[in-house]
């Protein structure tokens, strides 16, 4: 008799963090907006606010932990 193997489940703390598109790209926030803001410049801060995508070297583990994205 075969095994299965077993459900896939999806990695709640990965489901917070990045958001899938219409199209399949995966979105991410940037680092560098949560404190120690007095000494950057507001276009710097502006731009850290703003979404970007998962760089390609990342993106394997990043959908290994979405499987239903």
């Amino acid at each position: 008799m075969a095994k299965s193997k077993g459900t896939a489940k999806t990695r709640k703390a990965v489901a917070k963090r990045f958001k899938v598109t219409g199209t399949g790209k995966i979105l991410r926030r940037k680092q560098g907006k949560r404190h120690i803001l007095t000494k950057k410049n507001q276009k710097r801060k502006r731009n850290l606010g703003k979404a970007t995508l998962v760089s390609e070297a990342d993106l394997k583990a990043v959908r290994a932990s979405l499987p239903f994205a």
